[in-house]
């Protein structure tokens, strides 16, 4: 059974956004970021039988697949903003019930045991509102698990550009937590910083993953567009302050990623 909402239903930047990763044809072969991070919660998950699941920005699947693997689940609700992946997702789980839309908007029916979220709240409009949404959503001793990245993802990004999403701090993830009424509540972060052959190769990389430095959730309200004159100013500022070498000696530039993994449960 599926749940379909309309790109036109969507606001402007959730368009945008689904545009973006509907046509990241490569994500999977790239991302290796996030499949680690899909690999940390699913280690992270309390109990490898569920009575329901309900996966939240499933995307292409990556860790649908991995659910699919190792967890047993009386049912699955899977919900994905792109339509482009509901057939891939339906063929990773023929019995899942697939919600297409909007996760800040959707009225997810039901209560499950276990609320997970790959690398996705971070596009929400209010990141921090995935916390108190999910609380009714559970059941009693219902887990909520999801992984996020911290301030310092793309810190090469915005600190050239002033560009990029916004990710609330780990302080204040506990503290929405808190709030909601979450017990158990574990939050760990992990760094890494992948190296590039040059500055080009980076914003390569991220679209690739379906990730834009502009018409997202940026830290300046202004319209950001490449230009000419402003692409080989990046260049230049980014060997000057983000060179590195790799294993053979090699000069190469950084991207750094954060994340992080948060692992709560309802009382």
């Amino acid at each position: 059974m599926e749940i379909l909402a309309t790109p036109s239903r969507f606001s402007s930047r959730k368009q945008t956004i689904a545009r973006h990763f509907g046509n990241a044809y490569d994500y999977d072969q790239h991302a290796h970021i996030q499949q680690q991070a899909c690999r940390a919660l699913l280690a992270n998950i309390a109990h490898d039988k569920q009575d329901s699941v309900l996966e939240v920005g499933a995307g292409t699947g990556q860790m649908t697949r991995l659910l699919a693997a190792y967890i047993q689940s009386q049912h699955w609700l899977i919900n994905e903003l792109c339509s482009e992946q509901t057939a891939t997702l339906q063929s990773i789980l023929p019995t899942a019930q697939i919600a297409i839309g909007d996760a800040e908007t959707l009225d997810f029916e039901g209560a499950h045991s276990l609320i997970i979220s790959a690398n996705a709240v971070q596009w929400f409009d209010n990141p921090l509102s995935f916390v108190m949404q999910s609380a009714p959503r559970l059941k009693v001793g219902g887990q909520l698990l999801f992984s996020t990245f911290t301030a310092n993802n793309f810190l090469q990004i915005k600190t050239l550009t002033n560009q990029g999403l916004h990710y609330p701090e780990t302080s204040e993830w506990q503290l929405a937590l808190t709030h909601a009424g979450f017990e158990r509540v574990v939050l760990s972060t992990q760094r890494f910083d992948l190296l590039f052959t040059t500055p080009y190769a980076v914003l390569k990389h991220m679209k690739l993953t379906g990730v834009s430095t502009n018409q997202t959730q940026s830290v300046n309200a202004q319209p950001f567009k490449w230009t000419k004159a402003r692409l080989q100013q990046f260049e230049r500022d980014y060997w000057q302050h983000f060179s590195a070498t790799d294993e053979e000696g090699q000069p190469c530039v950084s991207l750094t990623y954060e994340v992080l993994i948060v692992s709560a449960f309802r009382p």
